[in-house]
């Protein structure tokens, strides 16, 4: 029988479930639906056939049927931009401890992989995209590595991407980070933005405002996940730009956004986690945290509930060209979540793409291999290796500033005394150091500094998860803990660690590029929580210590950073 039957035969079966002439293969009995476009809630069957809806608002008979009385329905999730690797589970794993959340397609940029593995790590995440219960599709990264200014495993040009365009889980091209290459007519930057007119752009503009956000939406970029406040979000608005309001495990913007949404808005805004681990995905939830946290901004306004799920669904469809999904009606795909409560947004059931998600639905997945089991290629370190000697003619060192709950990193100074080893950190104004170690066997780089906002008050904290181009970073009190924290990472093949006294207190491995674990969400998890108490019993202060220190590393968010190849000023785009 030839395709052109098959498809014909599915849809005849979907037509004549429609009318109630045959069976359907699912029906879900007596649930309350909610119209995300309007607000209302009827209660009724769905009934569904292979992964479409067939019939809504009239009684179906199917071949299994669920009671769903007291239950809402509500289209399934959308995460907008997410790193899955920022999970710190490999893309399967990401699938089986996210989808019950009602998360039912994630749009992933493999950015962190593909710095260190190239191809083939775009590679593994479209094999895993095969074979996952979710929908995981994928934008191309776009920015890789995201600068020159530090050293990444691979470098991918326009000649590499556009083997996978045309890829039937590939969406679009990844976010735009290297806006002032965007600016100012880079070359490479304009063939892959050319190369994808055609198609989805993300976009990546931190603080880009007035002119300069004219021409960064002028060349095709559409969205943009970085905006920090309602002002610039509102500006980006009125200009056209889809806003994703984010709240990942570091980067937080949930409370500065959430005025944004209303009824007015909601069409234009998505929301998306961007990096979320699973201490926080195990404590809070995934996107249903982000829509139970925006419904009680929406009831202190009078605003109805509706736009919040609206934003995590239909204008997230919408907004990225997924025609097929966003709404529970006939001829759309069946992704549902299936809730106790509306108010507190409480999964206890999902359908995706037609299937009720089970354990017995994740066990039949094809398992993919893991990749990069070998990429950690520094060679161990010594103290010495993190002596800072002083500038001619300096009494000020400039001092990364970090706060809580934001990857936006402030410049500092700190007056600081001068020992046997070079410049000492102040641990009674908070001032430890940082560095950052060249892993991918390219050229040993260490690029050395010091930051404020950590609170330690001894020991260290180091991490291969270090965005974007994922060398090891560490911030430490002392520099023999520092050593010791970084050897340990490169025995393990990747992962965090927290040393004190000489010794390794707390550790995570992350073989898998030196970014993911190839345990169980839940034993990930529980690793996480020894590191956290760890790093408090530190003095540490931050409540995420572990994304923090990745993202000291960002040269594409302001204002300072640290890279292997020394301290970086975001807004100059140079090394201080």
């Amino acid at each position: 029988m030839s395709s052109t039957d098959l498809t014909q035969s599915h849809l005849g079966k979907c037509i004549l479930a429609g009318q109630g002439k045959i069976k359907a293969d699912l029906v879900l009995r007596n649930i309350g639906l909610l119209d995300v476009i309007t607000g209302n809630i009827t209660v009724t069957d769905i009934a569904i056939v292979g992964d479409r809806i067939v019939g809504t608002h009239d009684s179906y008979a199917g071949e299994t049927e669920i009671d769903c009385t007291g239950k809402f329905a509500v289209p399934g999730f959308i995460d907008t931009h997410l790193h899955i690797e920022s999970s710190l589970v490999t893309p399967l794993e990401f699938d089986r401890c996210v989808l019950p959340h009602g998360v039912t397609t994630v749009l992933c940029d493999p950015h962190e992989i593909a710095n260190v593995l190239g191809s083939d790590g775009i590679k593994y995440f479209l094999e895993c995209a095969e074979q996952s219960v979710m929908d995981i599709r994928v934008n191309l990264s776009s920015c890789v590595p995201a600068t020159a200014f530090e050293t990444a495993g691979a470098r991918l040009e326009i000649e590499d991407l556009l083997p996978f365009r045309d890829h039937p889980k590939v969406v679009g091209l990844a976010e735009m980070m290297n806006y002032p290459g965007v600016l100012n007519l880079d070359p490479g930057i304009m063939a892959k933005l050319e190369a994808f007119q055609d198609g989805h752009i993300d976009g990546h503009a931190p603080l880009v405002r007035g002119l300069d956000l004219n021409g960064y939406m002028a060349a095709g970029i559409r969205t943009d996940h970085e905006a920090t406040s309602a002002e610039e979000a509102r500006e980006k608005l009125a200009k056209g730009m889809a806003i994703l309001i984010r709240e990942g495990s570091v980067s937080k913007d949930l409370e500065a956004l959430a005025e944004i949404l209303d009824e007015n808005s909601s069409s234009f805004v998505a929301l998306c986690t961007d990096d979320r681990n699973p201490l926080d995905i195990g404590e809070e939830g995934h996107l249903d945290s982000l829509v139970r946290r925006l419904i009680g901004h929406l009831k202190a306004r009078n605003c109805p509930i509706h736009h919040a799920y609206r934003a995590a669904s239909h204008s997230a469809a919408r907004i990225f060209g997924l025609r097929d999904r966003g709404l529970i009606g006939p001829g759309w795909r069946a992704d549902i979540a299936i809730l106790d409560d509306l108010d507190t947004c409480d999964v206890s059931a999902v359908i995706a793409a037609g299937r009720r998600v089970t354990n017995d639905l994740f066990a039949k997945r094809k398992t993919i291999d893991p990749v990069g089991l070998s990429s950690m290629k520094a060679t161990p370190v010594d103290a010495a290796a993190f002596a800072c000697e002083p500038k001619p003619g300096q009494n000020q060192t400039p001092v990364i500033k970090v706060k809580p709950g934001l990857i936006l990193t402030f410049r500092d100074e700190a007056t600081l005394e001068i020992g046997e080893n070079g410049l000492k950190p102040d641990l009674d104004n908070d001032v430890i150091k940082v560095a950052v170690v060249e892993r991918h066997g390219i050229n040993g780089n260490i690029g050395r500094s010091f930051v404020r906002g950590f609170g330690l008050k001894r020991g260290a904290i180091a991490s291969s998860v270090g965005h974007d181009s994922h060398n090891i970073t560490v911030v430490g009190a002392n520099d023999a803990d520092m050593a010791a924290a970084v050897n340990r990472l490169i025995e393990m093949g990747g992962g965090f660690a927290v040393a004190d006294n000489g010794k390794v207190t707390a550790e995570l491995p992350l073989p898998v590029a030196g970014l993911m674990s190839l345990e169980p969400f839940e034993t990930v998890e529980k690793d996480l929580i020894t590191l956290r108490a760890a790093a408090k019993d530190l003095g540490c202060v931050l409540p995420e210590p572990f994304l923090q220190v990745a993202f000291l590393a960002l040269p594409v968010i302001p204002h300072l950073k640290m890279t292997d190849r020394g301290l970086f000023d975001v807004d100059k785009f140079d090394f201080v």
